[in-house]
């Protein structure tokens, strides 16, 4: 069960294609039980390596990105640290200041409060941060994303992007959203692992991912 679900969260695979490589080794799963194991054991997943990761940056870089879910559009909220690693995420209806202050108190709900957040120029996110009084002392930089200022973020939207398109889209809010935050998870997991650090280094740190990975599979089961 580990193995499949981290072979289905870690590379741009459908369901079917896991079944495959599986049954290349003499495993016997269908399509459908792997399913099953995304419903059961994602969300228990993605809370036990979150509470496995270790003390995040103070500066916050926030963002939105549509996604269609059913043929209708969503808005996926996305925060990361300067480190580039994933704080965050929520699948929502709206992009308006109610969506913003949801997406924020649930990070405040996680996480320290930070020191800076940036944001992109739009009146949502100051008007977000100016209902939520914990936030009154943080500075805040609007940045120009155009102007490749908000990088980090951009580039942290683009592993989204890869199973969306294997899975031909998402077809459920819920079950999107549950795939989506251990996806995210799991790419912080391997942050390090593809970089040009030396091969040594790389190797070490792959090997205490995987080691992280498989303790919380079996906490899970």
């Amino acid at each position: 069960m580990g193995y499949a679900l981290w072979l289905y969260h870690r590379f741009p695979l459908r369901q079917r294609d896991v079944q495959e490589l599986l049954h290349q080794r003499d495993i016997v799963v269908s399509h459908e039980t792997l399913r099953q194991w995304n419903i059961k054991f994602a969300p228990v997943l993605t809370e036990d390596l979150r509470h496995r990761e270790p003390r995040r940056g103070s500066r916050w870089f926030l963002d939105e990105v549509h996604v269609k879910v059913g043929g209708v559009t969503h808005w996926l909220w996305r925060a990361v640290d300067e480190h580039g690693a994933v704080l965050d995420m929520l699948l929502q209806r709206c992009r308006d200041t109610e969506a913003a202050r949801t997406f924020f108190a649930q990070l405040l709900g996680q996480y320290d409060t930070p020191e800076v957040i940036y944001t992109v120029k739009l009146w949502r996110y100051g008007a977000a941060i100016r209902e939520l009084p914990v936030l009154h002392t943080v500075e805040h930089v609007q940045v120009t994303s155009m102007a490749r200022c908000n990088n980090l973020i951009e580039q942290s939207h683009r592993p989204t992007r890869r199973p969306e398109r294997q899975q031909l889209g998402f077809k459920r809010r819920r079950r999107a959203q549950a795939f989506l935050a251990l996806h995210a998870r799991v790419s912080n997991l391997h942050q390090h692992t593809r970089t040009t650090m030396p091969a040594q280094v790389r190797r070490n740190h792959l090997t205490a991912a995987l080691h992280i990975w498989e303790d919380g599979v079996q906490r899970a089961a």
